[in-house]
């Protein structure tokens, strides 16, 4: 009676499933059932110690693992659980972290990395989960040895060289492998910026119609009646120019149109997501990868951390399927799209898509929180599209004959939308939108409505934002998809850049920090340098090198860098900018500091004198109700609004900012104002709401 009773407990024992985020337990738990128990690790369960390198140098930079703290009833409970389970299964996310966590989970469970317990899903959903759980497999230790190779040579780039910034300039300072090549890209584009000498010249703008004054359209002047293009550099040659054109009498030359198709983007990669969310949602890297994860384990996108353009087949035709049945057959294309990552891209994942292309946004906006909700929408929307047809375009150009002078016009017009029917990709700086041109015949006869010459500058390349930022990274082969995010964060907290807008500038201390790594640490801050490292850690991950052989052709010159820079380096003075503020504590003049949300005011008499004062930021406009100084503000959601400088004595504030310009019906403050806080057309109001005076509203022209 006894053995059966042994041999029934035997049987009813459970396997253990161990994920990354208790996010995911429920759900694997339901599509699993009974027999499996899921637990989390909430992320790493070892790694090196924060009190010290944490690598024997000597001993082959072999890495010394600690069990991270806090984790200790964490660990005893799953080995608990491991003990008692019949089966265990690692499914740590599928990428080289992951990796390496079921590997450490491996050793403090006792688990043979050689035994078939390793299982991966691309997403959390109930057929991928219940395949991977049917096909699992030994642990990819050249994933692993990967993931080491990064973690060490960025643990001896930054616990070697930070310590030296502290000593040398001030502490809290960090140098790391990855940030500071990405600090080089920016300082030496505010330096590029600092050098460029703008240049000038003109444009000139026609309006024409057609010879009895209808259908007007646009057209640039551009060069000499043989078709030799003329730049115009400078005021009098511009103002002969429109002498000359105002003379002329105009006739189409030629007409050209053409029918052309414009692509989809892909499906979004990591760095894809991010740059768009930056340009479309105002997004942070971080606050989007933030997102993504949640979406992620709540099983409605596949796995976000990837630069693969793959596209399973199981995917792509149910999305092709939901699109002939939602939006029609001619929006799907004929052959299924395929889409050309770049050589240097891992395979391992799809690119980033909703599980199911039947859960639209809409479906899913009462279950998803605002930040989850617009990203998903954002994800959603680019798979579907990336799926769909080309649009078709009409595009119509003329040659214009002006007396001695020729111009052009262009203009298209949308034939079949296709895709453009759901989304069109965001760029960083704004396209010029070309019109639908009247139709024009050749010889047909023109005239002249207005002209406009403006002058123009050449502009300098723009600062970096989060998504260019993201896309030099990508492009330079800087960092990994899984780092993007964490090295900007970085930099911001260090203090090294601050933000303008969506605009990144280095500070002072980001200027000093990069130059004095640019002069000692040349290679660190070499761009082709961090990208062959992380063609060489791609070798690694492939099998065809040792990781330890990596390591030790890095630390060798690295050390010996470092030395020179130990004796070479002299102590750094960072000299604060004084203000003409005074402090009203102390009566000192205060100094301008920078803080990771940007510049504020402080006393120099610190630590004895505390006192901070926040800059405020005034407007030309005067307060409509006293006339004082405006300042701008931000609520805490980001919005701007404006307040009066005489605040309590005087009350205003508004979302709309004052001007200096008065109402023409009662000679109150004119209001500038737009639909939505800060977006949406212009107008102005009267700030006397019994008048009711206001304008129409006008575009809000691209910057």
């Amino acid at each position: 009676m006894a053995e059966k009773k042994a041999g029934k407990r035997t049987s009813t024992k459970k396997k253990l499933v161990i994920v990354e985020s208790p996010t995911k337990v429920e759900s694997i738990k339901k599509y699993l059932g009974s027999g499996y128990d899921i637990e989390a690790t909430m992320g790493h369960v070892r790694d090196l110690p924060k009190s010290s390198i944490g690598i024997e140098i000597e001993d082959d930079f072999e890495p010394k693992y600690i069990t991270i703290r806090g984790k200790g009833d964490l660990i005893a409970k799953l080995k608990k659980k491991a003990k008692n389970a019949s089966k265990v299964y690692l499914a740590t996310d599928p990428d080289r972290e992951g990796e390496a966590i079921s590997w450490h989970l491996s050793y403090l469970l006792g688990i043979d990395p050689k035994e078939a317990c390793r299982i991966t899903f691309n997403e959390v959903t109930r057929d991928v989960v219940r395949s991977a759980v049917k096909e699992p497999r030994t642990i990819d230790m050249n994933l692993v040895d990967a993931q080491q190779t990064r973690r060490v040579l960025d643990r001896i780039v930054g616990y070697e060289i930070s310590p030296l910034l502290w000593k040398k300039v001030k502490k809290g300072l960090s140098a790391g492998r990855v940030q500071s090549v990405v600090m080089r890209l920016i300082v030496d584009r505010e330096r590029e910026i600092e050098a460029f000498n703008p240049e000038e010249y003109w444009s000139i703008e026609l309006k024409l119609t057609n010879d009895k004054g209808k259908l007007p359209f646009k057209a640039k002047f551009y060069g000499t009646a043989d078709g030799k293009k003329v730049a115009v550099s400078d005021g009098d040659t511009a103002a002969k120019i429109v002498e000359g054109l105002k003379k002329a009498e105009y006739s189409v030359r030629k007409v050209m149109r053409k029918e052309t198709k414009r692509r989809s983007a892909p499906p979004f990669t990591t760095s894809t997501m991010q740059q768009e969310a930056s340009r479309k949602l105002n997004f942070t890297s971080r606050r989007t990868m933030i997102a993504a994860q949640q979406l992620y384990e709540m099983g409605y996108i596949s796995y976000m951390r990837t630069d693969s353009l793959r596209i399973s087949e199981v995917a792509q035709n149910e999305a092709r399927a939901f699109i002939a049945e939602t939006y029609g057959a001619q929006f799907v294309p004929k052959a299924p799209k395929q889409y050309r990552a770049k050589k240097s891209a891992q395979d391992a994942h799809e690119a980033i898509r909703p599980t199911a292309s039947g859960n639209t946004p809409e479906k899913l906006k009462d279950k998803l929180k605002p930040d989850l909700y617009k990203l998903y929408r954002l994800i959603w929307l680019r798979f579907m599209a990336s799926q769909m047809s080309d649009a078709v375009l009409d595009m119509v150009s003329a040659d214009i004959s002006a007396g001695e002078y020729l111009v052009k016009a262009s203009g298209s017009e949308v034939k079949f939308a296709g895709f453009m029917t759901l989304y069109v990709e965001g760029k960083d700086e704004a396209e010029e939108k070309t019109p639908k041109l009247p139709k024009l015949e050749e010889g047909q006869k023109l005239l002249l409505s207005q002209i406009d010459p403006q002058q123009h500058f050449t502009q300098p390349p723009p600062r970096y934002t989060e998504a260019s930022l993201v896309k030099a990274m990508e492009e330079d082969g800087i960092g990994r998809p899984s780092t993007y995010a964490p090295t900007i964060a970085t930099i911001s907290a260090r203090g090294y850049v601050a933000k303008d807008g969506k605009s990144i500038y280095p500070t002072e201390l980001g200027f000093i920090i990069t130059d004095l790594m640019k002069e000692n640490f040349p290679d660190i801050v070499d761009v082709e340098f961090t990208a062959r490292m992380e063609d060489e850690i791609e070798d690694v991950a492939d099998g065809s090198v040792s990781w330890k052989e990596i390591i030790r052709q890095f630390y060798g010159p690295f050390k010996k860098t470092l030395d020179e820079a130990e004796e070479k380096i002299g102590e750094v003075e960072i000299k604060d900018e004084v203000s003409d503020v005074v402090c009203e504590k102390c009566g000192r003049l205060m100094v301008y500091k920078q803080g990771r949300f940007g510049k504020f005011l402080a006393c120099p008499g610190f630590p004895e004198c505390r006192n901070t004062k926040a800059i405020v930021k005034t407007i030309d406009g005067r307060c409509p109700k006293c006339g004082g100084a405006v300042a701008v503000r931000k609520s805490k959601k980001g919005v701007t609004f404006y307040t009066c400088e005489n605040s309590p004595e005087c009350d205003f504030i508004s979302w709309d900012e004052p001007t200096n310009e008065k109402c023409p019906q009662c000679g109150s403050s004119l209001m500038k104002t737009r639909a939505f806080k800060g977006r949406g057309p212009i107008k102005y109001k009267c700030f006397n709401e019994e008048c009711g005076y206001e304008t129409k509203p006008t575009a809000k022209k691209q910057s």
